[in-house]
């Protein structure tokens, strides 16, 4: 099926693989409920969209998702100042502006406003970012040439059912590259399972309606685990001798004990006695050479809406910044990040040696930064926990060696 859509682009070769493999929903599809005039409707004429990154094709090169920036990009180059205080200064005034919306929403679900607009901010520039995509096609597509297959499947199928029970307008259903919809980004299952209708209206609208998508986002956000009334992260001042290998999830410990080990809160901050027993990993999103954060249960739960420190930061830091305009104690040092390829490189010598057991994705998590800390102390090298030329350089001299 795939070398026909490559040997003939476009071609009639091609639509039939394609429309052959459209035909091969339906049955999943009428399981659904969805009607045969909406999966007619849908698909009639479809076409993949090759412009996609992160298809493979056979014969061609794989396209490179080029807009993923919290994985290719080194933390003070993805938390620019520039870009966080423009988006700041808009979310001050939206704060204002919606704060009665905002305020019902935290009684309901436990999440601060502040967080809210800073997703919002993040996922379309609070809603000047427009989707242009069909959120079919750009699904379809995922699920025929992607990654990511069955999982695309799924979403294309839900997103089907979302048209056929009136949640949008087929024409109107627009989406990024990845088929993330509306003002806070969701994907079709997200939708299905989150999504309310706060306005009142008798529509769950995440594209248009502001209490909505916000509201919706805050539902997301608690069906994954939100903790009401706890921090997202609490930056911190580390002690000299902070071993930054010990900076992974599992590792917990009451930030009350976090601070008698040394740790101290940025800007003098005073915690509260509840605060104080609240469970907390490290995260020195840098290694050593940037701020270091206690981050309790609702860090994670951020993380899974965008599962990147980075995004995670950019959301949190930018919510407190609307809150109270605030930037961080301790500032960025230069750092390069390392090309995937090279990431990559460096997660497989760290699990042949037993180092590492997590996913070969090229991306220098948190497991990542304290696996490679891991080796730098096992070869007498400078303990910093950041991924750097000379340290790849060291694994592949020694590769031959254990």
């Amino acid at each position: 099926m795939l070398a026909a859509l490559v040997a003939s682009s476009p071609g009639h070769a091609a639509d039939a693989a394609f429309q052959q493999w459209l035909a091969g929903l339906w049955p999943d599809a009428e399981k659904m409920g969805i009607s045969r005039a909406t999966f007619d409707a849908a698909t009639r004429g479809l076409e993949p969209d090759m412009s996609l990154p992160d298809l493979i094709i056979p014969g061609r090169p794989e396209r490179p998702s080029g807009r993923q920036a919290e994985f290719v990009q080194a933390p003070a180059d993805y938390i620019k100042e520039s870009s966080i205080e423009h988006l700041a200064a808009e979310g001050r005034k939206l704060l204002e502006q919606n704060r009665a919306t905002l305020a019902a929403i935290e009684k309901q679900f436990g999440v601060p406003g502040p967080i809210l607009l800073a997703i919002w901010g993040r996922e379309t520039d609070f809603g000047r970012a427009k989707d242009s995509r069909s959120a079919i096609r750009v699904l379809a597509t995922q699920a025929y040439l992607g990654r990511r297959k069955d999982q695309f499947r799924q979403e294309l199928l839900i997103a089907l059912k979302m048209v056929d029970e009136g949640d949008i307008p087929l024409a109107q259903m627009k989406s990024s590259w990845a088929g993330a919809m509306g003002l806070t980004q969701f994907m079709p299952s997200d939708y299905v399972r989150s999504a309310v209708d706060f306005d009142g209206d008798g529509r769950r609208n995440i594209w248009t309606s502001v209490p909505d998508a916000l509201a919706s986002a805050a539902k997301q956000l608690v069906d994954k685990g939100w903790q009401r009334g706890e921090p997202w992260a609490i930056e911190v001042h580390a002690p000299r001798n902070t071993d930054c290998t010990i900076g992974v999830p599992e590792n917990t410990k009451p930030i009350g004990e976090w601070l008698r080990l040394g740790y101290t809160p940025a800007y003098g901050r005073k915690l509260s006695d509840a605060e104080m027993n609240i469970p907390a990993s490290l995260l020195q999103p840098a290694g050593l050479y940037g701020p270091s954060f206690l981050t309790p249960r609702n860090y994670f739960v951020i993380k899974e809406y965008n599962f990147s420190d980075l995004y995670v930061l950019f959301v949190g830091h930018l919510g407190d910044r609307i809150a109270q305009s605030r930037g961080f104690e301790t500032p960025w040092s230069k750092v390069v990040q390392l090309p995937t390829v090279q990431v990559e490189s460096m997660q497989r010598r760290l699990t042949n040696l037993g180092l590492y057991s997590d996913k070969i994705d090229g991306k220098a998590g948190m497991k990542t930064r304290a696996a490679l800390g891991a080796y730098q102390k096992a070869n007498g090298l400078a303990v910093d926990c950041w991924p750097t030329t000379a340290v790849l350089e060291h694994m592949q001299s020694t590769a031959g060696r254990n």
